[in-house]
């Protein structure tokens, strides 16, 4: 994946005050860009996948109230695409066709090991329930020793790698004894379900409906093996540096309902339909629930997280997943 070379950033003691700070305040070239288009008129359009029937940017989509709080600061939402893994989505940003995304930390290391052309401003803590290695019901594997010799269908270079290669280095079972399969997600279901594949490492998207259709369940989950596997936002840096009041206002946005989300979980689930192949119900919507009610608010990123995230990346770089270890701090952008 080409990408283009972004000024760096750093993170500032005072980011949350500056995220939270009114547009206009700061001085930087960004907030002038965006000072000036209030002043002519124009709205700035910033670009984000379509989030589907679930979560807080589907619920701001239906009830408006995304878009009350972009039109405050002279922008609006062109939904474009749909949301996925992020990879795709980083090639997206770098080609200048989309301007926010939403993806694991493991996925952003890997694209930043190449030549990025987004900076993080956001995160979620790691997913503690939703994600890990299913296995089939009445599979014979009950522990990850067991996985010695098997087939394990990853996602590569995203979570579901990083979930497989962190619960071996757990229990001490060199990678090269488990065969990694590389299927994208969304086709590996039936793969497993056949029998081609001994075990699935994936996350709440794909697991909980797989656990409430066929009785699977996890060999362990990301709790169990101690997974920094953040969920994060990424920008555009093109669009960062131009708009930093319309980040600040996107990043407030999304905080705020993610509170709300936590609350009141089921409000952000089958948000626009109950049924379709986007819906959840039955044990899979109670499932999806109880995960999201157990989940973290959207967070700037702080020392702590940078820690993690640089572990992540060390992680990486030794299971040879990213040619070199990725500093992911200059990546981080300061509004």
């Amino acid at each position: 994946m080409t990408r283009t070379l972004f000024r760096h950033h750093t993170l500032a003691a005072g980011l949350l005050a500056a995220l939270l700070a009114v547009a206009g305040c700061g001085g930087s070239g960004g907030d002038a860009a965006s000072a000036a288009d209030a002043a002519g008129g124009r709205t700035v359009t910033i670009r984000i996948p379509d989030p589907g029937n679930a979560g807080v940017l589907a619920r701001g989509k239906k009830d408006g109230s995304l878009a009350r709080a972009l039109a405050a600061v002279h922008a609006k939402v062109a939904w474009t695409g749909s949301s996925g893994p992020f990879a795709p989505a980083a090639q997206e940003l770098n080609a200048d066709k989309l301007d926010i995304a939403q993806g694991s930390i493991t996925s952003a290391i890997a694209a930043l090991a190449q030549r990025p052309g987004f900076t993080l401003f956001a995160q979620v803590a790691p997913d503690k329930t939703g994600e890990g290695i299913l296995v089939r019901k009445g599979s014979p594997i009950t522990s990850v020793g067991a996985l010695v010799g098997r087939k394990v269908a990853v996602n590569k270079g995203g979570t579901a790698e990083y979930l497989l290669l962190k619960a071996l280095a757990q229990a001490n079972i060199p990678a090269d004894r488990v065969t990694r399969v590389y299927l994208n997600p969304a086709q590996t279901a039936p793969v497993f379900n056949s029998g081609k594949v001994d075990a699935w490492a994936v996350w709440a998207a794909y697991s909980l409906p797989e656990i409430a259709a066929t009785g699977a369940h996890f060999l362990v989950n990301g709790g169990q093996i101690g997974s920094q596997n953040y969920s994060v936002f990424a920008v555009r840096t093109g669009f960062a540096d131009a708009h930093a009041d319309v980040l600040r206002a996107l990043y407030t946005y999304l905080h705020d309902q993610s509170l709300r989300e936590k609350q009141n979980p089921a409000d952000f689930v089958n948000v626009f339909t109950t049924s379709g192949p986007q819906a959840v119900s039955g044990t899979a919507r109670r499932l999806t629930i109880d995960d999201v009610s157990k989940g973290a608010p959207t967070g700037v990123i702080g020392e702590t997280n940078l820690a993690d995230f640089a572990q992540v990346a060390e992680f990486f770089a030794d299971q040879k997943i990213t040619p070199t270890l990725v500093d992911v701090r200059p990546y981080v952008v300061r509004l």
